[in-house]
């Protein structure tokens, strides 16, 4: 395959070259969890904590100017790689979770008087079936705060969003439709449009959940043209800890305070108070410093590689892993099996030869066990959507910009090894 300059990558990843008890190399198969940490990541973190540490905003000394300055470099940095018309609308929240709950908290609030965020009975509240539990929880905390109905997208056999019902389930009645860019379980890349323009038409808002996405291809927020992006720090080679809201700037000035504290105020009395503009609105107390820095870093990184060729080798790899795969009697890949509209994120159930399901506990354990390959087992936090399959689990193999086509035949010969151990 032609692509990226993958073994060359995979030596900034320390952890990649890593030897697990009884010799056996480590196969990490399980960037849509989260992702493995470059060495320019690990040291950037390492040299502010060591050299410039300082609480940001308004220390009035080097060291406080030295990580302000970097802490707003970071900013600077996230918003011109996902083409943001202003680093003012580009909030850092602690993970995607807490962005989408930001959002969601706008509707509804008493202390909200724009329109746009009314929530009451009679209203709606769109969402998927295919959504991680961080993009239904929230909207089920809004929907029970207002009176409001939450309603939601059906998924399709293949695994796509069932739209068929479109102009009926978005209606003069919604107010938010809120959907992932990407599945976490099925790989799906959705189609944003349709969506976007009925939602236009009867005046919702438009939230994506962009975690799966923007890590893994160039994202442009103008180009979307939605309301929302929410994504996090961990699966795009960053830190823990750190998220990113990005939304239109008159929005989010029409947004009230999230949380309440310190550096998101213009001033305080004792009965009341005001607050400063966005994006500091929304990041009271001390942000999570270092861990913005190390994220900034992360943008770099990957921007340096190049979004779209990191695009192309997971193309590459998801169909080699898609054919790979398929040549296992008994496994059923939940989700497209072509490569079309689709990420490099694939889960599947495994069968015994004769026919009797091998629970993915098994599976992951025994990959992990004899083989030294790390997948993800369970519902993946969207439960829901395996309810739909009518399964309990799945394993999932995630792939990013190191791994290889080595590494999924490994992967296949270790499913074979399962079978054999349940045959």
């Amino acid at each position: 395959m032609d692509g990226l300059d993958v073994e060359r990558i995979r030596k900034d990843f320390p952890v990649l070259s890593r030897e697990l008890p009884g010799g056996r190399p480590l196969i990490y198969l399980d960037s849509g969890n989260s992702s493995q940490k470059p060495v320019q990541v690990i040291e950037a973190m390492r040299d502010h904590l060591s050299m410039h540490y300082s609480n940001v905003g308004r220390a009035h000394h080097a060291l406080g100017a030295e990580s302000t300055e970097a802490y707003e470099n970071a900013r600077d940095k996230i918003a011109a790689f996902i083409g943001a018309p202003s680093r003012d609308e580009v909030i850092f929240t602690k993970n995607a979770s807490e962005a989408i709950n930001l959002v969601a908290y706008a509707f509804g609030n008493p202390l909200n008087t724009d329109e746009r965020f009314r929530l009451g009975p009679g209203d709606e509240i769109v969402i998927t079936e295919m959504e991680h539990h961080s993009n239904i929880v929230p909207w089920q905390f809004a929907a029970q705060r207002s009176g409001a109905t939450l309603r939601w997208f059906g998924v399709t056999d293949e695994g796509r969003l069932d739209l068929s019902n479109l102009d009926e389930l978005v209606n003069e009645r919604t107010k938010v439709v809120a959907f992932a860019h990407q599945s976490n379980v099925l790989g799906t890349v959705n189609s944003i449009s349709p969506i976007l323009a009925r939602a236009r038409q009867v005046g919702a808002l438009v939230l994506l959940d962009s975690s799966q996405a923007v890590p893994h291809k160039p994202v442009d927020v103008a180009e979307l043209g939605v309301d929302f992006i929410a994504f996090t720090g961990h699966k795009m080679v960053g830190p823990s800890g750190i998220g990113v809201l990005w939304g239109k700037a008159e929005l989010l000035d029409a947004m009230p305070p999230f949380l309440g504290g310190g550096e998101m105020i213009e001033a305080v009395w004792m009965d009341r108070s005001t607050f400063a503009p966005a994006p500091h609105k929304f990041e009271a107390g001390t942000p999570p410093i270092v861990e913005a820095i190390g994220l900034g870093v992360a943008v770099d990184y990957l921007t340096d590689v190049g979004m779209p060729a990191i695009k192309e080798w997971e193309h590459q790899l998801t169909g080699y892993a898609l054919q790979a795969l398929s040549e296992i009697s008994g496994l059923r890949v939940i989700g497209p099996r072509s490569v079309v509209s689709r990420g490099g994120t694939v889960s599947f159930t495994l069968k015994t030869p004769g026919g009797f399901d091998i629970h993915p506990h098994d599976v992951g354990q025994i990959l992990d066990d004899v083989f030294g390959i790390a997948v993800r087992v369970g519902h993946h936090c969207a439960r829901p959507l395996h309810l739909r399959f009518g399964i309990p689990a799945t394993t999932r193999a995630s792939l990013y910009l190191y791994n290889t086509t080595d590494e999924i035949d490994a992967l296949v010969r270790g499913l074979h090894h399962v079978q054999k151990v349940f045959g």
